[in-house]
C-alpha cells in the first residue's frame, strides 16, 4: 500500500478541490490518502463522496495551528470525531482568526507598496479559509514576486517577515488534549522544517511525547536526510509513530502527492488507536 498522510484542499490553502484532490491521489497511485486542511473538516463530505468511487480510502483529518513560545508548531489530527463540541469550537475560532490575520498581512502588504486587496484575495481563496498562500498568489498575480515561494520571504510574508501577523493559536499540549477527547490521534507535523522558521527542540518533543502525542512527521519534503535521521531517532527512543507524508497543496507548492509514504504497520496502528471516526473506504476498488 502506497499511503501519504498529509494534503490539503481548497478547503483550507491547497489549489485542487477536494473531489480533485482525491482523484489526483488516486493517478498518483496511492491507496491511502489523508486530507488534513488546516484547522478544519469542511472539504470532508465532497472528498468522501469521491473516494468511495475511485477506490482510494480516505483519511478523515485536519492540520491544527498551534504555539509554543513564539515557535509555529502544526499537530496533526487523525480519525477524530468531528462533531465533538469543544474541539469544534477550538477549530472554529482557529479557522475565523484567519479572516482578521489575513486581512492584517494584506494591509502590511499595501503599506509595504504591495498593489493588492483584500477582495483579491478572497476571490482568490474561493470557499477556503484564507491563508498565507492565498495572499502569496496576490502578489505573485501583482508582479510584486515572481513565485509564491518569493512570497515566503523575510521581504514579505514569511514568519517573522516584514508583512507577518501573529495569528490565534493553540498551545500544542492543548491540541493533543482535544485531539484525544475527541477519540483522534496527534502527530507532530513537519517537526523539523527549518527553513520555515525556529523549531523546537527534542526536549519539547518529548514533553509532547508525554501529553499524548503519538507520532512524529519525519519523511517530509522539507527535511532533509539529516533532520530524518535525527527524528527517526528520536522516535525510536521515545516510542513515537514514524509518518511519512507529502504535504501536498497542489499548484501553490512543488510538493507531489505520494513524494513521501507512511509505512502500512503504521498507519494500521493509527487506525488502531482512533475511537473518534474510521477510514472511509471505498466502495470500488477501481
Amino acid at each position: 500500500m502506497r499511503i501519504d498522510l498529509h494534503a490539503h484542499s481548497t478547503a483550507s490553502d491547497g489549489a485542487d478541490t477536494p473531489s480533485q484532490l482525491v482523484r489526483r491521489a488516486r493517478e498518483a497511485g496511492l491507496d491511502v490518502l489523508a486530507l488534513t486542511d488546516h484547522d478544519t473538516v469542511s472539504g470532508l463530505a465532497e472528498a468522501t463522496a469521491v473516494a468511495r468511487e475511485t477506490g482510494i480510502t480516505l483519511v478523515p483529518g485536519a492540520e491544527i495551528s498551534c504555539s509554543w513560545r513564539g515557535i509555529s508548531i502544526h499537530m496533526l489530527a487523525y480519525l477524530f470525531d468531528p462533531g465533538h463540541a469543544e474541539f469544534a469550537r477550538e477549530r472554529d475560532l482557529l479557522r475565523d482568526d484567519r479572516t482578521r490575520r489575513g486581512r492584517a498581512i494584506v494591509e502590511r502588504c499595501r503599506e509595504l507598496g504591495a498593489p493588492i486587496t483584500w477582495e483579491r484575495v478572497r476571490e482568490i481563496a474561493g470557499d477556503g479559509a484564507v491563508g498565507r498562500p492565498h495572499i502569496a498568489r496576490a502578489l505573485v498575480e501583482a508582479g510584486v514576486v515572481a513565485t509564491i515561494q518569493d512570497a515566503f520571504s523575510p521581504d514579505w510574508i514569511a514568519d517573522n517577515g516584514r508583512a507577518y501577523v501573529e495569528k490565534y493559536t493553540l498551545e500544542p499540549t492543548r491540541a493533543i488534549e482535544l485531539i484525544r477527547a475527541a477519540g483522534g490521534v496527534a502527530v507532530f507535523a513537519h517537526p523539523g522544517a527549518r527553513k520555515r522558521g525556529r523549531v523546537v527542540g527534542p526536549e519539547v518533543i518529548a514533553e509532547l511525547a508525554a501529553a499524548g502525542m503519538a507520532g512524529i512527521e519525519v519523511d517530509h519534503p522539507d527535511h532533509d536526510e539529516d533532520t530524518r535521521e535525527e527524528l527517526r531517532g528520536l522516535a525510536k527512543e521515545l516510542g513515537l509513530l514514524v509518518t511519512g507524508s507529502s504535504d501536498y497543496h497542489g499548484s501553490v507548492k512543488p510538493n507531489r502527492l505520494g513524494e513521501n509514504t507512511t509505512d502500512p504497520a503504521v498507519y494500521e496502528e493509527i487506525v488502531a488507536r482512533a475511537t473518534g471516526a474510521g477510514p472511509v473506504i471505498p466502495t470500488c476498488s477501481t
